[in-house]
C-alpha cells in the first residue's frame, strides 16, 4: 500500500480516532524503522542553546519491551550543570519575559505545529521507551500539541492577563497585571513523557517564565524531542534547558535559590517533600499532580457491558501506569457476579505482547521495580482475598526479554491496603457494597482524590456521586474509560487531597494563570 496521507491528516486521542487505520499503521511502521536506526546514540545535555556532553558515567536507557534494545546513552548532569542551567535560565528570562505575549504565543504555536509534523516518530520512540501501545503513544503526542494550543488560547482570551480595574477617583487608572515568577524547574514523569512535559513547560513559557527541564530517568529520549521542537520553533537559548540526571541532581535543581517555582508530576512522597522544603525566605509556587487511587462505582441499574468495557480500558490501558487509572471498583452486591463475568471475559481477550506492533493493547510495565511491586501485591491479594484473573509474570517468547505481568483482577475485603495504596500497575481491586452511599464512603477513604467514575442509569445517583465524591475529575457512564482520558479544554485534570497542590489542573481554564503572580498598577493623572 502506498500512503499519501501526512501526519496532519490524523487525529487520535486516548478515546477516539478519525484516522485511516491502514495508513496510520504504515506510517507508524516507517517511524519505528527510523527510530530503531538511532538505537545506541549518545546524547548530550542542552544548556543555554548549546550541546553539553558530560564526562564519566552515561545513562543507558533500555526498552521495557526488550532489554536487548539499547535505546540510547544519555549524559548525566552533575550539580555544576544544574547551576549552569539555572543561571542560563535566569539570564534568558529577562528577555523572554519582557517580550510581548503575542510573540511568545506565536513561537509556542510553531512548536505545536512541529510536534504534529513529527508525531509519528515521537510516538514510535514513546512506544519503545515506555511500552505504550501505538494508540496510547499517538494520543500522548497529539495531546502535547493540543495542550500548547489550548494554553496559547488562554493567553489570547485573557489579553495577556492584563485587566482594567475600577476607579475610586476620576483621575485614577488601575490595572491588574499577571507577571511571570522567573525560572521554573520542571520535573516530569515517565508515563506521559511528552504530554505532561509539554503541558507543564509550555504553560510556564507562555506565561513568560523560563524552564530547566528534567525528564524522567527512564524517558530522556522522548524529552529530547520536546527540546528540539521548542528550539526549532524559536524558543531562544536558555529559555528551555534540557538536563537529564539522577534524582540527586534533580533535587539540587529545585533546592537552588535561583529556582523561582517548581512544576512537578510524580509521587505524593516526593511532591510533598518538595512542597515543604522548597520555600525558605518567602513562599514560592509549587504546582503538583501527585497520583491517584481512582475508584469506579457500578450501581445496580448500570449497563453492565458498558461498565465492564470502561473499567477494563481504564484499569489496563498503559498497563495501569496512569495517575488516572481505575485501580479499584465498588460493585453493588446485586449485580457483582454479573459484572465480574463480563469484566473477566473482556480481560481475558486483551492482546498482550510487544506494544510497538499493530493491534497489541497491553505491553510491559516500566522496570524491574514495578515487577516486584506487582509480585508483592499479588501475593497479598492471594493471601487475603481471591485473585480472579492474572496475578503472575508472563513468560515465553517475546515476554522473556521484557517486564511483562498479567492484567490482574482481585476480589478483596474492603479494609485491604490494596484499596488504599497507589500501585501504578495493571492491578484492579474489586469490592462488594450494599449501595451507592457505602460506595462513596469507601471511595473517599483513600488519601488521593484525582479521578473517579460511576455507572448508573439513575440521574439522581450521578448527581449524588458528583456532589459527595472527593475527586477532581469525575466521569459518568464512560465506556471509553471509566476514569481515564482527559483532554485539553475538555476535562480539566485537577487533583484533590493528596493528588494535587492547587485544586486547579492541567488541561483546564485556570492553569496558565498559576505560573504568574499579580501586580496591581495604579497611575494618577
Amino acid at each position: 500500500m502506498t500512503v499519501t496521507a501526512s501526519p496532519k491528516d490524523f487525529k487520535i486521542t486516548y478515546t477516539s480516532s478519525n484516522a485511516d487505520m491502514g495508513a496510520f499503521h504504515q506510517l507508524f511502521d516507517e517511524a519505528l524503522v527510523e527510530a530503531k536506526k538511532k538505537f545506541g546514540t549518545t546524547h548530550p545535555l542542552y544548556i543555554d542553546g548549546k550541546a553539553v556532553p558530560t564526562e564519566g558515567k552515561l545513562l543507558e536507557v533500555r526498552s521495557p519491551v526488550n532489554s536487548d534494545w539499547l535505546l540510547g546513552k544519555f549524559s548525566l548532569a552533575v550539580p555544576a550543570h544544574a547551576e549552569q542551567a539555572l543561571k542560563a535560565a535566569k539570564r534568558a528570562q529577562a528577555d523572554w519575559g519582557s517580550r510581548p505575549w503575542q510573540e511568545r504565543v506565536a513561537i509556542l504555536r510553531r512548536a505545536a505545529a512541529l510536534i504534529r509534523e513529527r508525531k509519528f516518530l515521537i510516538a514510535a520512540v514513546m512506544s519503545l521507551e515506555v511500552g505504550k501501545s501505538r494508540m496510547e503513544a499517538m494520543g500522548d503526542a497529539e495531546e502535547s500539541a493540543d495542550l500548547i494550543d489550548y494554553y496559547a488560547r488562554q493567553m489570547e482570551e485573557a489579553q495577556g492577563f492584563v485587566k482594567i480595574m475600577g476607579k475610586l477617583m476620576p483621575n485614577e487608572n488601575a490595572v491588574s497585571v499577571l507577571r511571570p515568577f522567573g525560572v521554573f524547574v520542571c520535573i516530569a514523569p515517565f508515563n506521559f513523557p511528552m504530554a505532561l512535559s509539554t503541558g507543564m513547560s509550555s504553560a510556564a513559557l507562555l506565561a513568560g517564565n523560563t524552564v530547566v527541564y528534567k525528564p524522567a530517568k527512564t524517558t530522556p529520549w522522548t524529552g529530547l524531542f520536546l527540546y528540539e521542537c521548542y528550539r526549532d520553533a524559536g524558543v531562544p537559548p536558555g529559555a528551555f534547558n534540557y538536563v537529564s540526571c539522577e534524582a540527586a541532581v534533580g533535587e539540587a535543581l529545585w533546592k537552588n535559590p535561583l529556582a523561582d517555582g517548581v512544576v512537578f508530576t510524580g509521587s505524593k512522597t516526593v511532591g510533598l517533600r518538595i512542597f515543604h522544603e522548597f520555600s525558605k525566605d518567602w513562599v514560592k509556587p509549587v504546582l503538583m499532580e501527585l497520583g491517584g487511587k481512582n475508584a469506579t462505582v457500578v450501581c445496580s441499574s448500570a449497563d453492565l457491558d458498558m461498565a465492564a468495557e470502561g473499567v477494563m480500558k481504564s484499569a489496563f490501558g498503559l498497563q495501569g501506569q496512569k495517575c488516572s487509572a481505575c485501580s479499584r471498583v465498588y460493585l453493588d452486591e446485586k449485580i457483582a457476579d454479573a459484572f465480574l463475568e463480563r469484566l473477566l471475559k473482556k480481560t481475558a481477550s486483551i492482546v498482550k505482547g510487544d506494544p510497538t506492533q499493530k493491534d497489541v493493547y497491553f505491553g510491559p510495565v516500566i522496570d524491574a521495580k514495578a515487577v516486584k511491586r506487582f509480585e508483592d501485591a499479588s501475593a497479598l491479594a492471594a493471601k487475603t482475598g481471591k485473585i480472579l484473573a492474572g496475578g503472575k509474570k508472563i513468560s515465553g517468547g517475546v515476554f522473556d526479554k521484557g517486564n511483562f505481568v498479567e492484567p490482574t483482577v482481585a476480589e478483596l475485603p474492603l479494609d485491604s491496603a490494596l484499596f488504599r495504596d497507589e500501585l501504578f500497575l495493571p492491578f484492579l481491586s474489586v469490592g462488594r457494597v450494599k449501595g451507592l452511599n457505602e460506595a462513596i464512603a469507601e471511595t473517599n477513604k483513600a488519601e488521593y482524590g484525582l479521578t473517579a467514575g460511576i455507572f448508573t442509569k439513575d440521574k439522581t445517583e450521578i448527581e449524588r456521586f458528583f456532589a459527595h465524591v472527593e475527586a477532581g475529575v469525575c466521569y459518568a457512564n464512560r465506556k471509553t474509560g471509566a476514569t481515564t482520558g482527559a483532554w485539553p479544554g475538555v476535562q480539566p485534570f485537577c487533583g484533590w487531597k493528596g493528588s494535587g497542590s492547587t485544586g486547579k489542573g492541567g488541561c483546564g481554564p485556570y492553569y496558565v494563570a498559576q505560573f504568574m503572580r499579580e501586580q496591581s498598577r495604579t497611575i494618577m493623572e
